[in-house]
């Protein structure tokens, strides 16, 4: 990339609730807000956890008027809500204000689930004739990224990114590209997923569910379901500077890699490689690992997912600085891993680590809680299962 991007707003939904204050609130309490989910279909083995970090839709209402909502499924509301916060506060009515070509890039891991299902639903039960128009085209995953690009008048390059929990990281970094090159004057970039009694029965049966999520710690189980949306504005800083706006970060380096040693659903053995493609992405972007002041972990409870996050640290740094987990609080999917960089790297305070009581031997230890100095630089991690890969370094704003 040429040039800083700067991040200027930001938007979250998620279970505490939308807005980066009810993110902040619960990543400084460490206590995840989770509810029962809709277990009358039967869908649940016996077991399994009734619970996730599901959003109260009727935070939904102050950013949504009822006659969009109608024609959206739920995560692309989730992503259009978290869109217009972003360009609320960084002072926009539109993307595409001042002029110029923006672009949208999501990245989401289901795509709308519960619209899929219903649209299967009237298939199988009444026939291909009984489909309805309006749930087909929300069943595509790319259907949120087009809502948003609707909403906020984003007329350059729309795309979704579908790389499971690396996805996140993925679609802000090709949208920092698309600004630092010139090719979009601003882009709108973030990841959005939602959680159905289906699709957490699914989860249930793979064995990817923990109850209590505890990332890290020796007993960890799985992870904590959830949902929701988190989305950011990006510009070139010196754009953003000129018009005034504040700057909440700025993305310094991205890197990202593959480990061909993993299967298509599970997490692979290449620790070295990975901590290998890591180092060498920040030397080439001349960051020094001493640089880097906090980890926002992308560590979610998963047995193997979590060992191959530990193996890939260790290698990449003897002495770790404080680990950050914030899938221990929001959630895995949705806006959680973006909205626990962001928050970090603007020196936001962070709460225990939920849950967490041992490490494995020469495992990472997250944070305890205590009170930490304003981070010049985080780096993000996202680790997926099926092998993608994905670290990005955030600068703290300049005065």
């Amino acid at each position: 990339m040429s040039g800083l991007v700067a991040i200027t707003g930001f938007g979250f939904v998620g279970a505490p609730g939308c807005g980066s204050q009810a993110a902040a609130h619960a990543l400084a309490r460490g206590e995840a807000v989770v509810r029962p989910i809709d277990d009358t279909s039967g869908y649940l083995p016996a077991g399994a956890p009734r619970t996730a970090a599901l959003v109260d839709r009727e935070d939904l209402v102050p950013h949504l008027l009822p006659g969009q909502a109608r024609r959206m499924s739920p995560p692309a509301r989730y992503a259009v809500a978290a869109a217009r916060m972003a360009l609320a506060e960084a002072g926009l009515a539109d993307v595409e204000e001042e002029g110029g070509p923006a672009a949208v890039v999501l990245a989401t891991a289901f795509g709308p689930a519960s619209y899929t299902e219903r649209l299967c639903r009237q298939i199988f039960l009444e026939g291909p004739e009984a489909a309805s128009p309006a749930l087909f085209t929300e069943c595509v995953a790319s259907a949120a990224a087009s809502q948003v690009a609707i909403s906020c008048g984003a007329h350059g390059v729309n795309l979704t990114v579908v790389q499971r929990e690396a996805g996140p990281l993925a679609a802000v970094l090709r949208a920092a590209e698309e600004v630092a090159s010139g090719r979009a004057r601003r882009a709108l970039a973030g990841s959005v997923d939602e959680m159905t009694p289906l699709l957490l029965a699914a989860l249930a049966q793979m064995r990817a569910l923990g109850e209590p999520c505890r990332p890290f710690d020796r007993a960890r189980a799985g992870m904590l379901a959830g949902e929701g949306a988190a989305v950011l504005l990006l510009e070139r800083e010196e754009e953003a500077r000129a018009r005034g706006a504040r700057v909440l970060a700025t993305v310094e380096a991205g890197v990202r890699a593959f480990d061909p040693t993993a299967g298509r659903a599970g997490w692979g053995r290449g620790g070295e490689a990975l901590a290998g493609r890591l180092r060498g992405g920040l030397a080439r972007a001349s960051l020094a690992e001493g640089t880097v002041d906090a980890v926002v972990s992308g560590a979610s409870g998963a047995r193997t997912g979590d060992a191959l996050e530990a193996a890939v640290l260790r290698a990449w740094r003897a002495e770790l600085p404080p680990v950050l987990v914030p899938k221990a609080v929001l959630g895995e999917y949705g806006g959680s891993l973006l909205a626990g960089a962001l928050l970090a790297v603007q020196g936001r305070p962070f709460g225990p680590t939920p849950h967490f009581r041992e490490p494995e031997r020469e495992g990472v230890v997250p944070h305890d809680g205590r009170a930490l100095p304003p981070p010049r630089r985080v780096l993000v991690t996202a680790l997926a299962a099926g092998g993608a890969a994905a670290w990005m370094v955030l600068g703290a704003a300049r005065a």
